[in-house]
């Protein structure tokens, strides 16, 4: 059992209220500040760039000191004052969780969750200071079989059990999300070190034995890769916390833990062995946000070194944090063995092509992307695709590149791997400690530079095009060079509108329109309802069918429905002008498979 300084923050949170979704929590400050204590909730949560207003779900807040009540001030929409008091401050007040994602909190009759970011108080000038936590079980008997699952130290409390928590400071505490109900629990060592799989929502059949295997070669994988040596991870203990659902994909990382959603016929049946699309793409994901455990957790930019937490912390970097995680996911799924080297060139053409798809491409960098994200990426609207591009998508391109092209100008001595590596040595593995180098951000001037330095090139010429520009990435000609040709399979396709839709009830609705297409040409906007294509009936599920007997340069009738209005248009069809890229391997001199092996880890 820790024992606990002096002057810790403490909070008691407990399931106040399920139907209505509401958590109930109480914070005492022991040594308020004498000129009246400041507590505010913050705006947005690490790791998903948004201003999310979380303040916005205090139901009711109220304050009080020895029993008696103490007037507390609303200075803006997310933060209160105290006023001055002789003893402990208590803070009382509900938080409504009814957001069933990641990011926030979500309580009802079936499980409890939240971030700390949703639920806790920052207690200004005490953020230093040991938090202490009590987690309460809902009081009714029917939710007895409950449990709690979070990589928060206990104090009071067995592991997966209601008790009492603690954190060392108020940033580790909202760095520690609590999933409450009752779940699968699947547990395995990676490298030594405890892993549990937490599971919560009905998942028949669920082949547990299959998904600790597979998830121990994941982790293992990612500690050698930064820990060749000692293969020593950088917590002692880590959590997976998925909720299964119908339908539903996401994650948010955090220093010990993942939050995900995925849909559970994604997970792994007992006596299926395939590897469907579905469970692919949900070892993907945790391969993603296990990987952030270096990647941003830890290896930051300097500007979240510390969080500002009550405004947009502006980054360009996040291609790097974001888009270099994305290149590794999948990469780390064919270097453990999960996937073969088909399967992982279908994913690199499948990102491919989803960045070539859209014009926005062409008019903004990832660099750009990057900084913008709290007001273009996490705000999408209908002309996203003409307007901005992934830096996740292509920032996984910019890491393939850069990966390639140091591995090719260094004849194999060199590679990106190299790179994240002394990032990890110098900007991350101490980033919580006390070493001289605990809390260090990185600079865009000072990664560049360590770029050259670890390389032994001079790699500007690269982040010029593939950072800071827009054109296009040269890969076709650098895969060429490990032995994988293009091949684009959109050639004599069927013809096409250009734009994307999806079925409303019955109903055709576009939901956006690519700059360029035929679409665009001839008038059509996002948010019509195709009618009838030369009088013919255009339902949510037709539209390609009916599109199939036309021949490119046809012009077409289109009848269609702009709010409540019938307007017609007429297209002059053409086929599909969207690469679809395939790879594959081809006939390869014995120099490129040689640096194809060693990129794509292979035996042999």
């Amino acid at each position: 059992m820790r024992k606990v300084a002096r002057n810790a923050v403490t909070y008691r949170i407990r399931p106040h209220d399920l139907a209505l979704h509401l958590f109930e929590i109480t914070l005492t400050v022991d040594a308020p500040d004498p000129q009246g204590q400041t507590c505010s909730l913050p705006a947005w949560i690490p790791g998903s760039y948004m201003i999310r207003e979380f303040a916005r779900n205090i139901v009711q807040i109220r304050a009080e000191s020895a029993g008696k009540l103490v007037r507390l001030k609303k200075i803006d929409k997310h933060t209160w004052r105290a006023a001055p008091c002789a003893g402990a401050l208590v803070l009382h007040y509900q938080v409504y969780a009814w957001d069933l994602s990641v990011r926030a909190a979500h309580l009802d009759q079936t499980h409890g969750f939240f971030n700390g970011t949703s639920v806790f108080l920052q207690v200004h000038g005490k953020e230093d200071k040991p938090h202490v936590v009590d987690i309460l079980p809902p009081n009714e008997e029917a939710y007895s079989g409950w449990r709690v699952a979070t990589a928060m130290t206990e104090l009071k409390a067995k592991r997966y059990g209601f008790g009492t928590y603690i954190a060392q400071n108020y940033d580790e505490l909202i760095d520690h999300p609590v999933e409450m109900g009752e779940f699968n629990l699947i547990k395995f060592r990676a490298h030594g070190v405890p892993h549990d799989m937490v599971i919560t929502g009905k998942v028949p059949n669920l082949d547990r034995a299959r998904l600790a295997a597979d998830l121990t070669k994941i982790c293992e994988a990612q500690i050698a890769f930064f820990e060749p040596t000692t293969k020593k991870a950088p917590m002692s203990r880590y959590v997976f916390m998925t909720l299964a659902v119908g339908d539903g994909y996401g994650g948010l990382e955090h220093r010990a833990s993942t939050a995900l959603i995925c849909a559970r016929a994604d997970l792994p049946v007992k006596g299926q062995t395939q590897m469907s699309e579905g469970y692919r793409g949900f070892l993907g994901l945790c391969s993603h946000e296990y990987f952030h455990t270096w990647n941003v957790k830890r290896i930051k930019p300097a500007v979240f070194a510390p969080y500002a937490l009550d405004q947009e912390s502006y980054t360009s970097l996040l291609w790097l944090f974001e888009g270099f995680t994305s290149y590794y996911d999948d990469l780390v799924l064919l270097r453990s063995g999960l996937i073969d080297e088909a399967a992982y060139l279908k994913l690199i053409a499948k990102t491919i092509n989803g960045v070539l798809s859209g014009s926005g491409r062409l008019k903004q960098s990832v660099a750009e992307s990057s900084f913008d994200a709290w007001t273009k990426y996490y705000r999408q609207d209908e002309n996203a695709t003409n307007a901005i591009v992934s830096y996740y998508t292509k920032g996984s391109l910019v890491a393939l590149m850069l990966d390639l092209t140091i591995r090719k100008e260094s004849i194999g001595k060199k590679s990106l791997d190299d790179v994240m590596r002394v990032l990890w040595r110098r900007y991350g593995r101490d980033f919580y400690t006390d070493s001289k180098n605990a809390g260090r951000g990185v600079t865009d001037s000072a990664l560049e530079a360590l770029f050259d330095e670890v390389t032994g090139l001079q790699l500007k010429p690269v982040f010029d095009r593939a950072v800071r520009g827009t054109q296009d990435l040269p890969l076709e000609a650098l895969l060429e060079e490990f032995g994988i040709k293009f091949t684009d399979k959109n050639k004599n396709s069927p013809p096409a509108l250009g734009v994307r839709t999806k079925s409303e009830g019955n109903d055709c609705k576009l939901v956006s329109i690519y700059e360029g297409g035929v679409a665009h040409q001839a008038g059509l906007s996002a948010g019509d309802v195709l009618v009838a294509l030369d009088g013919i009936r255009v339902t949510g599920s037709n539209l390609d069918k009916l599109l199939k007997r036309y021949r490119s340069g046809d012009a077409i009738a289109i009848h269609a429905f702009r709010r409540d209005e019938l307007m017609a248009f007429t297209v002059l069809v053409k086929s599909d002008v969207a690469p679809h890229f395939v790879l594959e391997p081809k006939e390869q001199p014995l120099a490129a498979a040689k640096m194809r092996r060693a990129w794509l880890r292979r035996r042999g």
